[in-house]
């Protein structure tokens, strides 16, 4: 027999017959119980996913009450914030979390792994570097993450709410399970995956020393836990797609290089951009052997992360940076930059959004 088990909420009043039909009428609560009859001095509500108990006297705060509804405007005649007789405070939110888009604060940005930034840890017990500290006004944010003892991953099936994410295996190699992607896929180094808007996904080992670039659009976006799905889920139609998103696997073997947009480099696309459908663009950068020419570029965001050997960064009417593997930097529209000294390895990661965009040399 399982014993039934229930929990409420405490919240005080001074005169219970005033709080009554506040939360009976106007939150739409249920009332369940009251006593003492002659005198009532204590009421039980339920509704909203809630049990709440009104005591009067009772030696505590009046708290602050969040409603979350898909239909704020149906709600309380519309209103998004009240004050109920007893002094609770009373908020109406959205229940379904959105990635709404801030604008792009553009600012030019290097962050170099020799200047110690911080490493914190975040969820599931990853490590977290933040490559964007601005995050260009929220607009976006990237994350070298690393896990150093590798192994299970105490992971949830869960999702996010984002606009654009990226998951890029920058070291080492990682298990993960994707809703409708059929059984485990095994990312290696240079191997990248999108993660849709909602799709439902889990880490589940990864290689001791195991490093990925994460790349998310809006910087705060909402994960939530699916505590209902299990993955492996079987394998689905592989045209679906998640609000106009397709997932897409990029495998970095057996892909082929063709030439870049900026003459003096050679590039891997990994098909982002068409899968997508122009939200964002990824693509695997290296020189070819010619001098790099300066360009200018009118992409919203230009990320880059130098994955392997040196180069020097040139941007307009800025000092010229010398960068090794772990540093990463942004490049604002409009601005004239070059890559130089470039070492016969070197190999960048370039991020950008949205994923078509002019570039004009500038000679």
């Amino acid at each position: 027999m399982t014993t039934a088990i229930q929990a409420e909420v405490l919240l005080p009043t001074q005169e219970l017959r005033h709080d009554l039909p506040f939360y009976t009428k106007t939150l739409g609560l249920r009332l369940d119980s009251i006593f003492p009859a002659d005198d009532p001095s204590v009421a039980s509500f339920s509704g909203h996913g809630l049990r709440i108990r009104i005591e009067k006297g009772a030696d505590v705060c009046p708290g602050k009450l969040r409603i979350l509804t898909d239909d704020p405007d149906g709600f309380a005649n519309g209103a998004r914030h009240l004050t109920a007789p007893n002094g609770t405070q009373i908020e109406i939110v959205p229940l379904t979390p959105t990635a709404d888009q801030p604008q792009t604060q553009h600012e030019f940005a290097v962050r170099r792994l020799r200047d110690e930034a911080p490493w914190v840890i975040g969820r599931a017990g990853m490590h977290y570097r933040d490559l964007i500290p601005s995050r260009l006004g929220g607009s976006i944010i990237a994350s070298h993450i690393r896990i150093p003892d590798g192994g299970p991953v105490p992971d949830m099936v869960h999702y996010h709410t984002v606009g654009f994410q990226l998951i890029f295996c920058y070291r080492g190699w990682v298990d993960v399970l994707y809703e409708d992607q059929g059984d485990l896929i095994r990312l290696h180094a240079g191997d990248c995956v999108t993660q849709p808007p909602g799709i439902r996904h889990r880490v589940v080992e990864a290689s001791p020393n195991i490093e990925v670039i994460e790349i998310g659009v809006p910087a705060e976006h909402v994960t939530t836990i699916d505590h209902d799905m299990t993955l492996p889920n079987g394998k689905g139609d592989p045209a679906r797609e998640w609000d106009g998103q397709r997932f897409v696997h990029h495998r970095k073997q057996g892909a082929t290089w063709q030439s870049f947009r900026v003459p003096g480099f050679t590039a891997r696309d990994t098909g982002i951009s068409a899968g997508t459908k122009g939200v964002a663009g990824i693509q695997v950068i290296r020189p070819d052997g010619t001098v790099p020419a300066p360009y200018i570029h009118d992409a919203d965001i230009h990320f880059t992360f130098v994955m392997e050997g040196k180069m020097t960064l040139v941007p307009q009417d800025q000092e010229p940076r010398d960068l090794e593997p772990g540093d990463a930097f942004v490049i604002p529209p409009g601005m004239v930059t070059q890559y130089a000294n470039c070492s016969d390895d070197l190999e960048l990661l370039e991020a950008t959004l949205g994923g078509e965009f002019t570039t004009t040399i500038a000679r």
